[in-house]
């Protein structure tokens, strides 16, 4: 991961505009000629991963679209609610026919904060 490119601040629909670089060197993802190998979103949790080991997944739609987020344990063992309002960094994978999916850095809950859509 090259630090040097920074998160972008992205909409779902604009990240699954997104298309893998064909350069070997780096794993980065172009948005017309803007690089980024990371992206920053927010948006509200419609999807929660099973807790009895089931395959649900943790998706979240910011209005625009939906993207899928790749949470470590530390992260999924908080008690995350659906219906909450998460801004989201991470590293973001770009895969044919599914959904966008971020490798979560940082997710925070901001469901408390009135003026969190502004951020």
């Amino acid at each position: 991961m090259d630090y040097s490119l920074a998160a972008l601040k992205l909409l779902c629909v604009q990240l699954k505009a997104a298309r893998a670089t064909n350069d070997s060197s780096q794993s980065s993802i172009s948005l017309g000629p803007i690089l980024f190998q990371r992206a920053w979103l927010q948006g509200v949790v419609i999807s929660l991963p099973s807790t009895n080991g089931g395959t649900g997944r943790f998706l979240v739609d910011d209005g625009t679209g939906v993207v899928e987020l790749s949470l470590s344990r530390d992260f999924l063992n908080r008690d995350w609610k659906l219906g909450a309002y998460v801004m989201v960094v991470g590293g973001c994978s770009i895969r044919q026919d599914d959904l966008p999916l971020i490798k979560v850095h940082k997710i925070v809950d901001l469901s408390g904060f009135p003026h969190r859509e502004a951020m």
